[in-house]
């Protein structure tokens, strides 16, 4: 009997979440926290993360970065005037990573002493929300010229992540930027999450967000978003990512 595209599909998720789970346990027995960090292209992730591990590097925290792309290692330039250590990672026209792919880089590259890897997935808020990276903390960013109804069109992303970040808060007013409706929006599919507020510019929010990724790291309590990426694994809804009565199933 031949398998049908689903049983595929569903067969190449649990085998990434079997790895994924097994790396995030080999990289807690090391003291290594990893942060996924998902957006749409254009959202100011690169920019922000710069600002993160800058500072972090200033504190003395021993954090790297992987940062993922199809093609070009502009990013990888970018996060290296930061002073941490960085790696390009090409996925040759994948649209997201996976747990395969990281541990490959972690075997081959990650510095011994590193307590925080970041983890700069391909601009996406479809694929790369599906696949569970072995990570302990995943952010969701959104810059306000997206609009506010991102959380509805991306429940899976937003379902899924244990913080949400807002970008280029100093262009809300010019953007017309509903912040009111975005934060309602963000309510209904991921009950109890927490926004940051944050502009890369002014670096308002990136202690913020560098103070809750020590703390995860640390071991505090993480919020446990209703599509949780771990430890159990996705619940892979492909089916949520539409508008309209689907979507509201989320909440």
């Amino acid at each position: 009997m031949c398998e049908s595209m689903d049983d595929v599909t569903q067969a190449v998720l649990a085998k990434n979440d079997g790895l994924a789970a097994s790396l995030r346990e080999e990289l807690g027995r090391r003291g290594v926290g990893v942060v996924n960090l998902l957006s749409s292209p254009g959202s100011g992730k690169t920019e922000l993360l710069g600002k993160v591990l800058a500072l972090a590097v200033e504190r003395r925290i021993p954090v790297a970065a992987l940062t993922a792309d199809l093609a070009t290692e502009n990013d990888a330039h970018r996060l290296a005037r930061s002073g941490a250590p960085v790696k390009q990672l090409l996925t040759d026209g994948l649209c997201h990573l996976e747990a395969r792919q990281l541990r490959r880089h972690v075997e081959s590259w990650l510095p011994a002493d590193t307590a925080v890897l970041f983890v700069e997935n391909v601009g996406n808020l479809v694929c790369p929300a599906a696949y569970d990276l072995g990570e302990s903390l995943r952010i969701v960013l959104m810059a306000v010229t997206e609009g506010e109804d991102k959380p509805l069109k991306y429940p899976t992303a937003f379902g899924s992540a244990h913080l949400v970040v807002l970008t280029k808060t100093d262009l809300a007013e010019p953007a017309g930027f509903d912040e009111a409706a975005f934060a309602a929006h963000v309510q209904r599919v991921n009950p109890g999450v927490e926004v940051v507020r944050s502009c890369a510019r002014s670096g308002d929010g990136v202690a913020t967000v560098l103070e809750r990724v020590l703390a995860a790291r640390d071991g505090a309590p993480v919020h446990r978003p209703p599509l949780a990426p771990h430890p159990h694994g996705h619940e892979h809804e492909h089916a949520q990512q539409t508008t309209g009565p689907a979507a509201s199933r989320v909440s």
